[in-house]
């Protein structure tokens, strides 16, 4: 995903007035889980099959049980780690490592490492498994294209070129894979048996989306961008609707059982979007989580909202060597925000 930081300046303000939202929340924060560590974060799997959180962390990957909120194990020795993907069937699970351009497999049961697979590309980012082909696709950011690995064996099977840098995916399970291309504003279809992609359709007016969610059953598409969200028709690629999001958004997911979709902003709100139905669909609120938490992962089983965070300090000056400059990282802050729609 996209390594975006944010300095801290008084970010949360008028959050409840996007929209002319009301204060009562429908949503709340039940839980801070805190873990080791203090790198930067991307993406987390709340996997409801396995009953893991599984949380990209510096060079680390932190698996938390989903109902204890407990830690049960770190995975080291995946440099520049980006997300997790999880193939329950084969007993593995799959982490990005955009700095080795690899993919790490780990045992589920003892997360112990298996081995490394090298991808066909530069710095593998989002990484998903696709029941369908039932393969480990890693989304290349650095090469415009995909790897895709045979979850069973480990090897690599195809690579698939793109129109440009891609970001999250997700799988309609039947052979249909979406994918942002996030330099040209584009949503990519591929087809899993052929693994071609077979249509490209713009967002517009939504611009470098990072997170996408799926409502498999009303065959639409969430493609979150900054301060929008654009809903697509999954089979045409028409854009249905756009809906004003917070800032600084990365994330996206959707909720099957509440028709909920969701986008994360870094700027510290949440924002929630209720489907009436397929072409309807309004901002239930913006909740306020906090600074930083711009991934996300939904639990469909208990409707719960994971968004990893931590505590800024101060932005180093800009130099020659490095003219973006992250804010730092207060030691000991890294956590987990746990939300629940309000019973």
């Amino acid at each position: 995903m996209k390594k975006v930081f944010f300095i801290l300046s008084g970010l949360i303000l008028a959050l409840f007035s996007l929209n002319g939202q009301d204060k009562a929340s429908g949503y709340k924060i039940v839980q801070r889980i805190h873990l080791e560590g203090d790198g930067f974060w991307d993406y987390l799997n709340a996997d409801d099959a396995t009953g893991m959180l599984y949380v990209s962390h510096g060079k680390m990957v932190n698996v938390v049980d989903l109902n204890t909120g407990k830690s049960v194990a770190t995975i080291t020795d995946v440099n520049g780690v980006h997300g997790i993907a999880i193939a329950q069937e084969f007993n593995k699970g799959f982490i990005s490592n955009g700095a080795d351009s690899n993919v790490t497999v780990f045992n589920l049961k003892d997360f112990t490492i298996i081995g490394k697979i090298p991808v066909t590309g530069r710095n593998p980012d989002a990484i998903m498994y696709e029941p369908f082909s039932k393969t480990i696709i890693t989304w290349n950011g650095r090469s415009s294209n995909a790897t895709v690995i045979d979850a069973k064996t480990d090897k690599v099977i195809q690579t698939i070129p793109l129109a440009g840098k891609p970001e999250a995916s997700v799988s309609d399970g039947k052979g249909k894979v979406y994918v942002n291309i996030e330099d040209k504003s584009e949503v990519c279809m591929i087809n899993a048996k052929t693994w071609k992609v077979e249509q490209t359709w713009s967002i517009s007016p939504g611009e470098e989306p990072s997170g996408l969610a799926l409502d498999n059953e009303n065959h639409r598409l969430f493609s979150a961008t900054d301060k929008l969200m654009v809903v697509l028709d999954a089979e045409t690629g028409k854009v249905v609707t756009t809906i004003p999001t917070g800032g600084r958004v990365d994330g996206a997911g959707f909720d099957p059982g509440l028709k909920r979709a969701y986008s994360s902003c870094g700027e510290g709100v949440l924002t929630v979007v209720q489907e009436d139905n397929k072409n309807s669909f309004k901002v239930l609120e913006n909740v306020p989580t906090q600074v930083g938490a711009r991934t996300i992962s939904v639990s469909a089983k208990t409707h719960r909202i994971y968004l990893p965070t931590a505590e800024f300090g101060p932005t180093p000056e800009k130099t020659a060597d490095n003219p973006r400059p992250r804010p730092t990282l207060k030691p000991g802050t890294f956590t987990v925000l746990v939300l629940e729609p309000v019973k």
